[in-house]
């Protein structure tokens, strides 16, 4: 049978979702747990990776088993194995069909930044300072022209050799929450570090180092250089996976 996991971690101590030869890593972590608890070689297939330092509220992935384990009792079993920092929200049968990356219709990421001049204790795990003020009704007039159908070329980190850069973003929102500045993103897909990079070019309006409407240039220019920097992992946060 095919089960359906919903996962949530906290990626400050692991070298991303899938597994490496060196470091540990959330995958690891759950095919160990699943080794344990039914003595079965199984691969944990999750609908996409993420990146070393980054954080899920709601990854999905699924696995095949020949267990009698009974496909809702898998949630809490493995939680009883599993670091604290890695826990299984959801368990069930998957539908028939059903693949957790190829199935997947939307994903909606979370990037989470702070202002401050120095590190805060309490905000750092899960956000990324940035020291200066931030314009965030700017910033929210340059997420705006990322809705839609692009080449998202700009926002390809430079050691990828993907094909296909074409995405489409249904939501692109910038919002300040008390001391949080969060951008939301909605696609049908991200490339390699996109919404890191995306964030970092928020910054840069946010900052008055641009104008917002240069994101619709960026975007058009397809290079790399034009866009801002790559905001740090802890920032980012996997919310939710959407299938039909």
């Amino acid at each position: 049978m095919r089960v359906f996991l919903k996962i949530e971690y906290d990626g400050t101590n692991y070298s991303g979702w899938q597994i490496q030869p060196n470091g540990n890593t959330v995958q690891a972590e759950i095919e160990r747990a699943l080794k344990a608890l039914t003595g079965e070689e199984i691969s944990v297939t999750a609908s996409g990776r993420t990146d070393s330092g980054v954080h899920a509220a709601g990854q999905v992935a699924h696995f095949d088993t020949e267990s009698a384990i009974p496909p809702e009792r898998f949630a809490a079993a493995l939680n009883a194995i599993l670091p604290c920092d890695i826990k299984i929200i959801e368990s069930k049968l998957a539908p028939d069909g059903f693949h957790a990356r190829f199935s997947a219709k939307k994903k909606t990421y979370v990037y989470t930044m702070y202002e401050s001049d120095f590190p805060r204790p309490l905000l750092s795990r899960f956000a990324a300072k940035v020291s200066y003020k931030l314009d965030v009704s700017a910033m929210q007039d340059g997420a705006s022209h990322l809705l839609g159908e692009h080449d998202f070329s700009c926002f390809l980190a430079t050691n990828s050799s993907v094909k296909d850069t074409v995405r489409t973003i249904y939501r692109a929102e910038v919002i300040k929450e008390g001391e949080l500045i969060r951008l939301y993103i909605c696609g049908n897909g991200f490339l390699y570090n996109m919404v890191r990079i995306i964030a970092g070019t928020l910054v840069k309006i946010g900052s008055g180092k641009i104008l917002p409407e240069e994101m619709k240039k960026i975007i058009d220019g397809k290079e790399r250089s034009a866009a801002g920097m790559t905001m740090p992992p802890e920032g980012l946060t996997l919310l939710s996976v959407d299938y039909e």
